[in-house]
């Protein structure tokens, strides 16, 4: 018989919604940016996600960004903080002194609303929401009224993030969405980082300036990015912070992370809405790497040179919706 629950508890002493179906089991931290913050198989003891122990929680609490599935709007770095949108430019604080930008915004860091949460034979699910209107903190930044909507799902078939962002007010918004997904390699218990290759529906590499913003130009794939975008390659090839255009395979804009000693592999299906991939891996590492799926162009809102399509920013006009749905799961193969 099928075991399944969803409940408020706790995740090391902070508020938790707990989502359990069959032998998997993941959690979702509200009042930390609504932070899905693990996705384990617990009959292998898989831990997918990178998932902060109980002593490292103050280090958590100060950068949310490089644990679980943080919520980044807007996401990645914009000059000088500012925003042109609609013949307006709006102001966002510089939180990243050394290069001088505003970094990943303050979703991620905030407490989310959860709206409700259930659990039956068919799936275990959590809805929470960012209701953004007056006397919210993003007033202050970017002065429109809208809502986002995370859906988190949790059956035998895997993990489903389903996002939603509504325009609630009367003007054009943009909509600049990114996910800093922290992914534990190696993931398997026995197994080491040398045991695992990677591969991400990546297209292009962009080229960025000693402030981490495009300039514009494309640069060439390196042997091992080009082995990344075809059979995989180790993940920790090198440090990499890189951006880059996604290009969808067969269909789909994933990555695929294969420990190859025992075969098992973690699947992030991410959908097409998201054009561009960062990826980060926290200086080679060898614990866990970040690839992200990142809707716009980072800095998309002051470029003047590329089309909007292209760079994957866009808006919605009054009483609007975008939505998009991620699948992470696992499989095996021999």
């Amino acid at each position: 018989m099928t075991q399944f629950a969803a409940f408020e508890g706790d995740f090391n002493r902070e508020k938790a919604i707990w989502l359990k179906h069959g032998k998997y089991e993941a959690a979702v931290l509200p009042e930390i940016g609504a932070n899905l913050i693990l996705f384990r198989d617990t009959e292998q003891n898989f831990k997918f996600l990178r998932e902060p122990e109980a002593g490292e929680m103050e280090d958590f609490k100060a950068n949310p960004g490089v644990y679980g599935i943080p919520v980044l709007f807007p996401p990645n770095r914009y000059d000088g903080g500012k925003f042109e949108w609609e013949g307006k430019v709006y102001q966002f604080p510089i939180n990243e002194e050394a290069t001088g930008n505003q970094l990943h915004g303050y979703m991620h860091t905030i407490p989310w609303t959860v709206d409700y949460i259930t659990s039956d034979a068919y799936e275990s699910a959590v809805v929470v929401s960012q209701r953004v209107g007056e006397g919210h903190l993003y007033k202050k930044y970017l002065p429109f009224d809208f809502t986002i909507t995370l859906r988190y799902s949790l059956n035998r078939e895997g993990l489903r993030q389903q996002v939603t962002i509504t325009n609630d007010g009367k003007e054009k918004m943009p909509v600049l969405l990114a996910f800093h997904t922290a992914v534990n390699a190696p993931f398997v218990p026995g197994s080491e980082a040398k045991d695992y290759q990677v591969k991400i529906t990546i297209g292009q590499r962009r080229e960025l300036d000693d402030r981490m913003l495009p300039t514009g130009a494309f640069q060439p794939l390196s042997p091992e990015e080009e082995q990344l975008k075809g059979e995989g390659v180790f993940p920790y090839f090198t440090e990499m912070d890189f951006h880059y255009t996604a290009e969808p395979q067969d269909g789909r804009n994933r990555m695929e992370l294969t420990d190859t000693r025992t075969g098992d592999v973690l699947i992030y299906d991410v959908g097409t809405s998201y054009k561009h991939w960062m990826v980060w891996n926290q200086f080679a590492g060898g614990k866990f790497f970040c690839p992200e799926p990142q809707i716009n162009l980072v800095n998309a809102p002051n470029i003047k040179n590329i089309p909007a399509e292209e760079m994957g920013l866009f808006g919605l006009t009054p009483g609007e919706k975008w939505e998009e749905t991620t699948f992470l799961y696992a499989l095996k193969r021999n």
